[in-house]
This record gives structure tokens, sequence and C-alpha cells, in this order.
């Protein structure tokens, strides 16, 4: 059924295209030429279109715009139908929807592929003639992007755009070929759907055309602590011939400041046919004046070309610390993989070392870069263990950065996005990140207060959404009981042990044998919400029954669709999808099951009932890999003495739910999460969070170099490897067999060369 309603869903959006098009103004899209794309070595392979269409709220929620590795600005098309309406809520989160057919303009800050629709500051939209910004009608057919750059036809007013940027700068060229006025118009508070702004305040200095001013976006996650405010600066390499501010229903020509909560200001160049205009917006999270700073210190002296060089080569700087051999098609999904998984978290820190932190406070890094936009509960399970091997500075940073945000907040967040926490997901994610920090070498931090934040927010109840929500609840019973908490009371239970765990861990390392003991114990919880009966981890009452009805093949989108009750206690999922939620203590778990035979069989029965379409409409009740608390399933066979299951699963994985294509990403991409889980399966290896180990899985790569970032190189050979040989044979590490399906942190950090032998046939024990 659902298949059909997606059908019909692109045929609608479909003719919906055909239609605006033909309505549309101006001249004929085919008959402009597209500059030259330029990409770089590396780059060439990067798809920015991946993950931007597909099924609305199941896709991959990216955007095809201009932005640096964890850069501040992430300068994009926001998009809609005629009149720039978004025809569907959760369609374009990161302000894109490639089922759209109209660009509203070009805003500077987003997300990257998660369920919120924020920020959008300071949107950019050029038009002609008279002052009359509107949404303009698009092709892709006359569109572009690579990694860095951004370039796409507006036929209607007879422009080409192009987009390019800095870590703090949106660079923006726009020709016109036309003899009318060229005008931009600079939304000052602008913002995602469903939001709102406020606090706007512009200037212009009509000697200079500098135009600077400031907002607070209250959108999806920055209403959830009070709004994310953001200052600019804006420059031109043309004089401006007229200026209008509007504020609200005023127009003011006789001004040059203003402040309102509905402001812009409307820039006239006059008649430049063919003679590119050029824009640069400097951004900070902290005032105007570091805007100023970012701008001189980024691209004062550079145009766009030199900025768009710039971009290049930090991309190709990033991409190539692993570079990899293998079919284009390979070489595609990797490295736009590898792209997304950069993106996020975000750089809030400005050339001069300040950041906008938490609770409206404002901090000086001295050496490390202040991050935020962390979408822990998805990320925690592989983003941050690839930064471990290609960004240890970045990851360095991101447990600085949390351990401010603690300092300001009173225990570690678990979503946070701007200044503040957003107390989307649930959970303790922060505790399993800086455990396997811990565990692989990081401890250039301030271990024994990381600690006790966790700690505090382990044994403490807070009031509303903040820390764990009905701690009171599982510390009382053991687990959250469902009469007691709400629908995702098994999924709350599941993470609060796999946290415990964690803590226990940590405590361990630290000599804490009480805390480790403790929280060891307790990490057990999940035992107490297992069911020997259907093989599932259930919602139970606080008197000890389970909740009725349960029916173990359904999953909560249907719940919430039909109003229906069958999967209560799981969050984004049902009980099949939650049944290998014990990741940390997976003999344990096959004990549970009876035994390897059992655990086997339900995993395999559970891996092949996945749903046989990338980014479906509704996820099957089995495998799904558009979302997290799935992503390790086909590793555990590893566990089970079963290493052949997870090389094939693996490598079904790698070819089906990943290709260079609008719908080419399984579901949201949640910060790079599954991007980051391909760009490590794809080298053969899968962490295992909380840990300092990783799993083997199957590369689909012929040969990787892996720079470590200390001096070292780590390459991976995957001989006989192809479409057909999945199958590991033999496992080495610079020249000793492994003989185990795990792999320390250690063992790879030190460099070398790890060896796959690949063939089309299972090998006895997995090739171990």
């Amino acid at each position: 059924m659902f298949s059909v309603i997606r059908k019909i869903m692109t045929v609608l959006t479909s003719l919906i295209v055909c239609i605006v098009s033909l309505f549309s103004v101006g001249e004929l899209s085919f008959a402009v030429e597209m500059p030259a794309l330029d990409a770089g070595e590396l780059g060439q392979y990067v798809d920015p279109f991946t993950g931007t269409g597909g099924t609305p709220y199941m896709s991959g929620m990216t955007f095809p715009g201009a932005a640096t590795p964890y850069g501040a600005v992430k300068l994009s098309p926001d998009t809609g139908i005629v009149g720039g309406k978004k025809l569907v809520n959760n369609w374009a989160n990161a302000g894109y929807s490639y089922m759209h057919t109209h660009i509203i303009g070009f805003s500077h800050t987003r997300l990257s592929g998660t369920g919120a629709a924020d920020m959008a500051h300071f949107r950019v939209t050029p038009t002609i003639g008279s002052r009359n910004a509107h949404a303009l009608f698009f092709s892709h057919d006359k569109e572009i992007a690579t990694a860095g750059y951004y370039a796409v036809n507006l036929p209607e007013i007879g422009c080409m755009a192009e987009l390019t940027a800095t870590p703090h700068v949106g660079a923006h060229r726009y020709t016109f070929r036309t003899d009318k006025d060229a005008r931009l118009y600079l939304d000052v508070t602008s913002f995602m759907p469903n939001g709102s702004s406020n606090g706007g305040e512009v200037a212009i200095d009509p000697a200079t055309g500098e135009v600077t001013g400031k907002a607070t976006v209250t959108t999806q996650f920055a209403g959830r602590y009070g709004g994310l405010t953001a200052y600019f600066v804006a420059v031109f390499n043309k004089g401006i011939d007229s200026y209008t501010i509007v504020n609200g229903d005023e127009e003011l020509t006789d001004v040059t400041t203003a402040a309102g909560d509905k402001l812009g200001i409307d820039l006239n160049f006059g008649s430049i046919k063919n003679d590119p205009l050029e824009m640069k917006l400097a951004i900070s999270f902290v005032s105007v004046e570091n805007a100023k700073e970012n701008l001189a210190a980024e691209a004062a002296d550079l145009d766009f070309e030199g900025v768009r060089a710039v971009a290049r080569n930090t991309w190709e700087e990033m991409l190539g610390r692993i570079t990899v051999e293998g079919t284009d098609e390979v070489k595609g999904n990797f490295y736009t993989s590898l792209y997304h998984a950069v993106l996020m978290p975000t750089s809030y820190t400005d050339v001069n070392g300040e950041f906008a932190g938490f609770e409206n406070t404002v901090g000086v890094a001295d050496d490390f870069t202040y991050l935020s936009d962390m979408s822990l509960w998805d990320t925690f399970r592989n983003v941050n263990a690839l930064q471990t091997l290609i960004a240890p500075d970045v990851q360095r940073s991101t447990l600085l950065s949390l351990l401010d945000m603690a300092d300001n907040y009173g225990i570690f967040p678990r979503w946070p996005s701007g200044t503040g926490e957003t107390n989307s997901m649930f959970g303790s994610p922060a505790d399993m990140v800086f455990t396997e920090s811990y565990l692989k070498g990081y401890t250039d931090f301030d271990v024994e207060t990381a600690y006790e934040y966790m700690k505090t927010a382990a044994m403490t109840d807070f009031d509303g959404a903040k820390g764990r929500v009905d701690n009171d609840l599982y510390m009382e019973y053991g687990y959250c009981p469902a009469d007691l908490s709400d629908k995702m009371c098994v999924s709350r239970t599941l993470e609060y042990c796999y946290a415990d765990y964690c803590i226990s861990v940590l405590a361990e390392q630290l000599g804490k044998t009480e805390d480790a003991a403790f929280f060891r114990n307790r990490s057990r919880n999940y035992e107490n919400l297992w069911d020997a009966e259907t093989l599932c981890f259930r919602a139970k009452n606080s008197d000890g029954s389970w909740t009725e009805p349960f029916t173990k093949n359904w999953i909560s989108f249907v719940d919430d669709i039909l109003g229906t009750g069958y999967s209560y206690g799981y969050c984004e999922g049902g009980a099949r999808q939650w049944q290998w939620a014990v990741m940390y203590d997976t003999q344990a778990l096959i004990a549970l099951y009876g035994g390897e035979e059992v655990f086997v069989d339900e995993l395999t029965a559970f891996m092949d009932d996945a749903n046989d379409m990338r980014s479906a409409l509704i996820p099957s009740a089995g495998y799904w890999h558009g979302n997290e608390h799935d992503l390790h399933a086909a590793y555990l066979f590893n566990d089970a003495g079963d290493p052949a299951s997870t090389q094939k699963y693996v490598r079904w994985a790698l070819d089906t739910r990943y290709a260079t294509a609008p719908d080419g990403i399984d579901g949201n991409d949640d910060g790079g999460t599954l991007s980051a889980w391909y760009v490590l399966s794809a080298i053969g290896i899968y962490p295992v969070a909380g840990t300092d180990e990783y799993w083997i899985g199957s590369p689909c790569v012929e040969n990787a170099v892996i720079d470590l970032g200390n001096g070292k190189t780590l390459t991976v050979k995957a001989f006989y490897q192809s479409e057909d040989n999945v199958y590991i044979q033999s496992v080495t590490l610079n020249g000793e067999k492994l003989t185990s399906p795990r792999i320390t942190h250690e063992m790879l950090a030190n460099g070398g060369e790890l060896c796959f032998r690949m063939g089309n046939t299972p090998a006895e024990n997995g090739g171990f």
C-alpha cells in the first residue's frame, strides 16, 4: 500500500513541476550556459544533492548549498512551490527539497540532516526592476553543486546565482542578463517555516555601502532555548544606487538605521547587465564587530573566485584525510558521505576566539574551537568515532565544548544546538562520547569534572525535559513504567542502561570501584523489560504487568497515523527494532535469547525483513537503516559466532541503502550519522559505541589510506574485493592474522596495513 502511495506522490510532484514550468515567466532555461563546476580531484565525487529529495520526513534532509567543514555559514537555497509555500511539513528541514520548484532566497544558517527546520538567518533574494522580491522558479537542469560551491539559473529574472563560503563568510555572485535594475533584498529577520524572528536591526553606511545588522530566530530548535541571535556585515563589489529599508509595512528611504521584527533592506545596484555583482556576508553569534573581524580575517582581500578557491582547497584537504580506490559509484557514495559527515558539529567560535555559549554567555576558546549543533543521540554511534580517527582536533573540541556547556547548564546536554539545549531525543548520549574518547586516549580534558556531570545526571530527577526524563521512576522500579511514564518508556529505559554502562566503565578507569559496580549492575536493568516469550523488550506497568495490546510487527509511525497503540513504549520504531539495543553487552543479550542459534535466527529474520525500497514512506518492522537504533544490527552477528552474516548484510546495506541521488540516503542523515556509517563500513570497520573497539565488516573499497592526524597512516587493502566477493577469507594487521572480528582503536591508531582477502563464499569462522 505504502509503495503505491509513494508512487502517487511522485507523480503528483512531477505534475506540479511541469505545470509550474509552463506558466513560469522569463527566458528558456536551455538557452543559458552554466558555469564550470571546477570541482577538486576528490570534490568531483561529491554530490551535495544527495539526500535532498525522497519521501517527506523520511528523506536525508540535507542541503546542496555552500559550506566548509564544520563551518558556521551554511549558505543554501530555501525552496518551496509556487509562492514559496512548503506543501508538506518536514519536507525541507534544511531549507531545500529537490521536489520543490521555487527558490525563496539564499540564507546563511541551517542544520544538516535533522528532523528540525531551524535557523535560516539573513536570506538574500535577487530581483530586477522595481522592488519585488519573491519566490523564483528554477529547474534542476540548470542547477549544479560540488563541495563548497552552488549555482542555479533563475530564468524569471535572467540571473545566474552562485554561492561559495568560508567558515564565517557567505560569498554570493549574481550575473544579471538584463538592462533592468539589479536588486538584492536582504531579509534581516528571515527564518525557517513554522518559526519566527524578532529583534531585527539593520544599518547602512551610504558612503561605503556596508550593511550591518542582527536578528534572533525562534525556530524549531532555537525556540526551545529562547532563540538564536546572529549578527552580520555585508559588503559589495559595486556601489549602491539607492536603498529602501522595509520595516513591517513601512518603506523607509531617508534613514540609515531601523529596528523591528519584520525587517529587510532592498538594495538597488542599477543596470549592470553581464557585470557580476558580488556580495560577502560575514556572520558572528557574538557581535557585529566580531562579524567584521571574521570578514577581515577570512575574505577581506578575496573576490568570489578567491573565496571559491579557498573553499575548494579546504574541502580537498578534508576529503583527502581518507583517499580511496574503487569504482566511480563507490567513490561517489564514499566522498559524498564523508562530505556530509563533517558538516556538523558547527563552529560557534569567531576568529578572535570568542564564542556564544549556553545561557547567553560569551566565552573565549584559547586552545580549542567551541562547537555546537551536536546531534549526540545519533552521532555518538559513529560520527564521534570517525572524528577520533580523522579529525582528532574536532573530537577534542567536542569534549571541551560539552564541558563548557555543562558548566553553564549543570549537566551535559543531549542535543545542544546554537546557544542552548534543545532537549531533543532522550538518554545521556554525552556519557558514551566521553567514555569512548577517554578509552581511545583522549585525556586532555578535566575527566573528573566530566564524570561528576555524568553521575549527577544519572542520579538526579530534573523537572521538565532536562536530563533523564522520569529518572526517578527508572531509579525506583529499575525501568520506566508504562503507566507512569510515556510512550517512549521502553526506549528510555534501554538508553539509560546504555549510559549507565558507560558511566561504570569510566568509573572503573578512574579507580572508583564502588561507583563502577553500582552502575554496571544498574546497566542490566534492561533485563526487567525482557519478555522471553516474544523475545522483545516490552512496556511494563508499575505492577509488573505487560501493557496490552502488543504486536511485535508494528512500528510507532503506523500508530501515529492510525491512532493505535500497538507499539507503545518505543521511539521511532517498534519492538523488533529495539530488540538489539544492548550492543555494549552482546553476550548478555545473546543469553536472554537462549543462545547463539536463536539469536542468529531472529537477527537474520530481522535483517531479511528490511523494506526493499530506500527512503521508504513507511519503514517495515524489520531492519531500518534510516534510523539510528538499528545501525549496528548487522554487526551483531560477529558476536554470535557468525561473522559471515555480518559481511553479507553490511555489504548489502552499502550497496542498496546509498546512492548519489536525491533519495540516496535512507532517512534523516542526522548530523552525518548515516553518512558516517557508510564511510566507516566502506573501509571495513564499525565502532562499538562507548568502547574502544570496532567490529570488522566487509569493505567495498579496493584500497584506502587514512591520515590518522598523528603523523601516522592506516592503509586498508581489500584484495579481490568485488560486487560478488563480499566475504572475508582472512584479515591481517601488519602481517599478523586477526583471529577475532573485533579490533581495538589502539591497534588502528598505531597505523600500518590492514589487509583483507575477499572471496565469493563464506570462509570458516568468517575468515577469523
